[in-house]
């Protein structure tokens, strides 16, 4: 058991007292839409773990080291980071695929790219953006955030690449 399951359980044990001793049916009602919550995403959630394995058999570890691994320059970097727009979905179908991809050595600076490409310039949150918040606002955001994630993923590779 890791840190991370530690830590979700006690947490979860916690709420979980906390909604009994209230003694208004919440510990019920709270495990019920967790359960809701569990059915809804576990395909989804299966499906990413899938994809997952996949990745590790079939994408070359020399080609994908080729491509975005520290040696690539600036142009990895770029790569991954384009790469890291288009993963769909939450934390739990991004990260383990980005894992993954670290995993099989694509270094510290293409994996910072990847994560900062999904988290900061996803083309799904786009859209949503250029309806609520305007073309000027998502063009401005989108130019700062792509100066600033090359820059952090240059200087990550730069300054910690090899270190342990």
């Amino acid at each position: 058991m890791n840190l991370a399951t530690l830590t979700m359980i006690v947490l979860a044990a916690g709420l979980w007292s906390y909604a009994w001793w209230r003694r208004d049916g919440s510990h019920w009602r709270g495990l019920l839409r967790g359960w809701s919550t569990l059915k809804s995403t576990f395909p989804l959630l299966g499906l990413a773990f899938i994809i997952v394995g996949y990745a590790t058999v079939l994408v070359p570890e020399t080609g994908l080291q080729g491509w975005i691994g520290s040696g690539s320059g600036w142009s990895g970097l770029i790569l991954a980071l384009g790469m890291g727009t288009f993963i769909p979905g939450g934390p739990y179908v991004a990260l383990p695929l980005i894992g993954t991809l670290n995993d099989l050595g694509i270094g510290l600076g293409a994996t910072i790219a990847l994560v900062n490409g999904w988290a900061g310039l996803s083309l799904l949150h786009a859209a949503w953006e250029l309806r609520y918040l305007g073309w000027r606002f998502t063009a401005i955001r989108w130019t700062l955030t792509l100066v600033f994630l090359l820059l952090i993923g240059s200087l990550a590779q730069a300054i910690f690449e090899g270190v342990s």
